[in-house]
């Protein structure tokens, strides 16, 4: 087994930036929506109009999001046994790297859940 690095931490956090990508296409409108914000939700369109982009592909954004959570997750899963180095300061840095991807991941994963309910969920409840 390889020694866990600094690259492991990449994909987590490229899985935190797109499940916050389905969080601001889907989640945040359909929140403001359900709140009775429609003002806010017309203001902030204003201001960052990408938003509408994303919703018009939130299908797709949500395919590579989970894909990309999947493998990161896989990864994970995959070195949770690798051993750190002997050093004893490369092996806190080793463990504090685990904690983080971990930490990382499950912010994501949960970011991603939060914008599903919403984009999927909501929308045939309601």
């Amino acid at each position: 087994m390889r020694p866990i690095s600094s690259k492991n931490l990449l994909l987590p956090s490229l899985s935190l930036f797109t499940s916050l990508g389905t969080l601001f296409c889907c989640a945040l409108p359909a929140l403001f929506v359900v709140l009775g914000a429609g003002a806010a939700l017309a203001g902030l369109l204003s201001n960052a109009p990408f938003l509408i982009v994303l919703s018009k592909y939130k299908i797709l954004l949500f395919l590579i999001s989970g894909s990309l959570m999947t493998l990161s997750g896989y990864l994970i899963w995959r070195s949770r046994n690798a051993p750190c180095p002997a050093d004893p300061l490369k092996a806190r840095a080793c463990k504090r790297l685990r904690i983080a991807s971990l930490v990382i991941y499950f912010f994501s994963v949960t970011i991603y859940a939060i914008g599903f309910f919403f984009a999927f969920i909501i929308t045939k409840i309601m």
